[in-house]
């Protein structure tokens, strides 16, 4: 077994998207000065059930900020659409450095449409979205930990079972290292102990 210090592994990014795996995607969409926006964040969880709230983490500071984070700023609000097998290839050419003018949107072919609780848009294809207020953005070093109230939530219903969500219906994707997604067709189950 090799020890060492996280840099002795190469770059630390590089060591905790590696080994951090995998990682549900929140492709956040927002809206800004210059127009809606959309990306996908890696570095991304449930922070909290009471109130509901998620987080992610641009590698972005409020003074050099992103566009999602430098909209979740201005105007207290984004969605985090759920990333499934179907609209993987949309996920990715959302990620594309576009200029401010371009829409992420229309790059990556998908749908935006209006929230209905917050000023952001969402994506009409995803079959969840969580429409968010900001709660929190706290600076980490060269990052910033954004978390946001889900205040409403849309769910087609081609994933739902007795009115709830079945995670048999929802083929999310995850991120690896790299270029390398996980899609979660092989799923097992394991009884939690007493």
């Amino acid at each position: 077994m090799r020890s060492g210090e996280p840099d002795a592994f190469g770059s630390p990014y590089r060591l905790l998207s590696t080994a951090v795996t995998p990682r549900p995607i929140a492709w956040v969409s927002s809206r800004g000065p210059a127009g809606e926006n959309l990306a996908p964040y890696s570095f991304y969880t449930v922070a909290a059930v009471d109130p509901p709230t998620v987080l992610f983490a641009p590698v972005s500071t409020a003074e050099a900020p992103k566009d999602s984070l430098a909209n979740a700023l201005a105007t207290e609000a984004f969605v985090v659409n759920v990333v499934t097998e179907d609209l993987v290839e949309e996920m990715n050419a959302s990620s594309a450095t576009l200029a401010a003018s371009e829409s992420e949107f229309d790059h990556a072919g998908v749908t935006a449409v209006a929230a209905a609780r917050i000023d952001a848009p969402r994506v009409a294809e995803a079959a969840v979205s969580l429409e968010c207020t900001l709660t929190e953005a706290i600076p980490v070093g060269g990052s910033t930990v954004v978390l946001g109230e889900v205040v409403y939530v849309h769910v087609d219903d081609e994933v739902l079972t007795d009115g709830k969500i079945d995670i048999d219906r929802l083929e999310t994707v995850g991120r690896l290292a790299g270029n390398r997604y996980v899609s979660t067709d092989e799923r097992f189950s394991i009884e939690r102990p007493p």
